[in-house]
This record gives structure tokens, C-alpha cells and sequence, in this order.
């Protein structure tokens, strides 16, 4: 019975925390309005160009591909030889260029290139899809779910993990769905709260609190 009550106790001091921080960001540094794209494609093949590389270098591309005529699922792949020149500037263009074309067959092949035919999917099926892609990995399956499908998943990076085990409140090597569950568990299940929050904690990760040498001093949560 003490067990349990502690482990309630503990749950409700990770809720308040999660949600107080999230305020605090939301009010100090204010919308971030993410993803950036004009259409879901657009910001399934970001999330994937984003892979290992900053998104200053992804807009390249993707201005590439627009004026190329590419950003479409059916163009794209019909002119996937043209792929690696294209997507140059988002670094390992090569291998980004066979994870697009891996996403965009998929994509062709089984909803025929249509949003509304894979929004009749759950989320849990799509997650499981997605994975099955080759280059596709946990943090880019959920970004696609989250920003281009609207889907209720938080998305766990590098930013968040150093962010939140560094405040003690997760293990930076603790496996990517229990990190996850935590964010589920404690927070409203909202699709735009979710999106608001990792855009927010990318922002704190990039400016702040960096790999090495933190600015811990000058960082808004420093005190929290």
C-alpha cells in the first residue's frame, strides 16, 4: 500500500513538472509554429532529410525539389534518379536518397500517395509500418505521425534527452518508447500541445542547452 501510494505521489510530481514546464516555455519564448511545409508530404520527406543534419540545409533541398516539381509522391519517385543532385545539401544525400525513395514506394504502394487514404489508419498500425521502412527509425516515425498526420505521439530527440535527464526526470540511455510513456502518461493527450512542446524543447536544446558546454547560466529554465 506505501509502495503504491509513493508511486502515485511520484507520478503527480512528473505530471506538475511536465506541464509547468511547458507553460513556462510556451510564455517565455513563445509559438514556435512547428513544422515548416506547405503539405503532409512535404513534411514526411523533411522529417527524413532532417536525419543528422540541421534544417538551414534541409530548406535547400527542399526548394530543390519544389522547383524541380519533385514534392509529390509520384513525381518524386518517377524521377528518383535525379534524387541524389536534389537533396545534396542535406548531407549523406546518397543514403537519404535511398530512404526517400524506400518511404516514397511504400507510401505509392500502399495508400497510393493519398493523406486521406492514410489518415483512415491508426497510429499504432502506421508506427509499425513505418518502422518497417528502411532508414526510418522511432524518432522519424513519429515526426511524421505528429507533424504531417496530426497524430497524438511525442517525439523524443537527442534535445529532449539531454534536456530532461540533465533535470533529473528521465535516463538519457533509457529506451525510447519508456521515455515516451512518460510524456503519454503525464500530459493531455493533445496533438497541438504535443507538436508545441518538442518544438519548444528543440529550441532550449539548440540555444542552451548544448551538448558540450551548456549555457546553463543563460538558460530560461536554469531555475526550474
Amino acid at each position: 500500500m506505501k509502495k503504491s501510494s509513493t508511486h502515485k505521489k511520484h507520478k503527480k510530481i512528473i505530471a506538475r513538472d511536465l506541464s509547468k514546464l511547458y507553460h513556462f516555455l510556451l510564455k517565455n519564448l513563445g509559438a514556435q509554429n512547428w513544422w515548416p511545409g506547405n503539405s503532409a508530404f512535404e513534411i514526411m520527406v523533411g522529417a527524413i532529410l532532417t536525419q543528422n543534419t540541421n534544417w538551414a540545409n534541409v530548406t535547400s533541398s527542399i526548394a530543390n525539389l519544389k522547383k524541380a516539381g519533385m514534392l509529390n509522391p509520384g513525381q518524386m519517385y518517377a524521377k528518383r534518379r535525379s534524387l541524389p543532385k536534389m537533396i545534396r545539401s542535406s548531407g549523406y544525400f546518397r543514403i537519404k536518397s535511398q530512404r526517400l525513395i524506400s518511404f516514397v514506394k511504400y507510401y505509392l504502394d500502399k495508400y497510393q500517395g493519398s493523406v486521406m487514404k492514410i489518415l483512415k489508419v491508426s497510429a499504432e498500425k502506421l508506427r509499425i509500418e513505418l518502422l518497417q521502412v528502411y532508414g526510418v527509425g522511432d524518432e522519424t516515425a513519429d515526426s511524421i505521425l505528429l507533424y504531417a498526420l496530426n497524430r497524438p505521439v511525442f517525439v523524443i530527440d537527442a534535445y529532449t534527452r539531454r534536456i530532461f535527464s540533465r533535470h533529473r526526470l528521465i535516463n538519457y540511455s533509457d529506451e525510447y518508447r519508456k521515455i515516451q510513456r512518460i510524456f503519454h502518461d503525464n500530459l493531455p493527450t493533445v496533438v497541438d500541445q504535443y507538436n508545441e512542446y518538442h518544438a519548444l524543447l528543440v529550441y532550449l536544446g539548440k540555444n542552451y542547452c548544448h551538448k558540450h558546454d551548456p549555457d546553463c547560466s543563460l538558460c530560461p529554465i536554469n531555475s526550474f
